[in-house]
């Protein structure tokens, strides 16, 4: 074998397996903690799949004899790589292409925020700033310890957000509900990590922070619970740290319930929160977010106007801003 056709051979096994193993995720999504996380990469089979397409491309360019088994073999991972390409796109399109209906004329705008400050390791003084630069009137905070709560109200948070719902934890479980208006009274989610539905005037309002899936039979049982809890009070907005993609099924299960992710429906594109904060390296490259896993969810009587994330310092997550006004 000439060393062009094996390292087109090996290259084509490089891009094309991994990117069937996250087709295999997305599509048959097998129960193990490993597939779940894996499928949490899926939009990445977008560019494996068109890596392959471009070097059986290329290949084919420099083939001189075609009626040979290598010609049907390299037919075959160019159809692969064009139907796998087709599919991932598919499943991507939305964060670009999507109908997004508008506000209604004359909508107030409702600046909305989401943060994991990562018990104790974000930087709760830089929280408070982005909330105020950002014009925030309702924030969400998952992983939030006593020590954090004392350092935002030093920094401002009571003048900035005077209500809230929630109490700071230990042990990853604290989530707390900040707003510049009233909140209503609040009932508690039965997910492990705590989780609040609360109103906000005529808002229905959902903290969530469902279980990672490490531990795969409570994140599935969270994510019952969390779409228990739409089914039951019909939110207009639900935000938080959800510990899944808009790939993983619970999180299509909360679109057919009526919601939809603000950054899908403003067409912002694809915006990873995930891992942040310098946490990863590899061969001592810093890895950047990978994945999208913080959500602003909105039900149908909002619009999405706009959604951007923001670095948190020393979290691992990106705090997640959004725009939404009535429809």
């Amino acid at each position: 074998m000439r060393a062009r056709a094996v390292v087109f051979w090996v290259a084509s096994a490089v891009l094309l397996v991994p990117a069937a193993l996250l087709t295999l995720a997305r599509t048959v999504e097998p129960p193990a903690a490993w597939w779940i996380q894996l499928e949490a990469f899926t939009p990445f089979g977008t560019v494996l799949y068109a890596g392959a397409l471009l070097v059986a491309a290329g290949r084919l360019l420099v083939r001189r004899r075609w009626r040979t088994p290598a010609s049907a073999a390299l037919g075959l991972v160019s159809v692969a790589a064009v139907a796998g390409l087709v599919l991932h796109c598919w499943w991507l399109a939305p964060l670009v292409t999507g109908v997004n209906p508008p506000p209604a004329p004359g909508a107030e705008r409702l600046t909305v925020m989401t943060a994991n400050i990562a018990q104790g390791d974000g930087d709760p003084f830089e929280l408070v700033r982005l909330a105020s630069e950002a014009g925030v009137r309702l924030l969400v905070v998952e992983e939030i310890t006593p020590a954090d709560l004392a350092d935002m109200e030093r920094a401002g948070l009571s003048d900035l957000l005077p209500y809230r719902t929630g109490e700071p934890r230990s042990g990853g479980h604290g989530t707390m509900v900040f707003a510049a208006t009233e909140l209503g009274r609040a009932e508690r989610t039965a997910t492990w990590h705590d989780g609040w539905v609360v109103s906000m005037g005529d808002l229905v309002v959902v903290a969530t922070h469902p279980q990672a899936p490490t531990e795969p039979e409570l994140w599935r049982s969270d994510h019952a619970a969390l779409l228990d809890t739409v089914r039951q009070h019909d939110p207009d907005l639900v935000l938080g740290d959800f510990n899944a993609t808009d790939d993983h099924a619970p999180m299509r299960a909360l679109a057919d319930a009526g919601l939809r992710d603000a950054a899908e429906l403003a067409d912002e594109g694809w915006q990873p929160t995930w891992p942040a904060g310098g946490r990863w390296r590899v061969l001592g490259l810093v890895v950047p977010p990978l994945t999208r896993i913080d959500h602003v969810l909105v039900g149908p009587r909002l619009a999405a106007v706009s959604v951007h994330t923001a670095v948190l310092p020393g979290s691992d997550h990106r705090a997640v801003i959004a725009v939404v006004a009535r429809r």
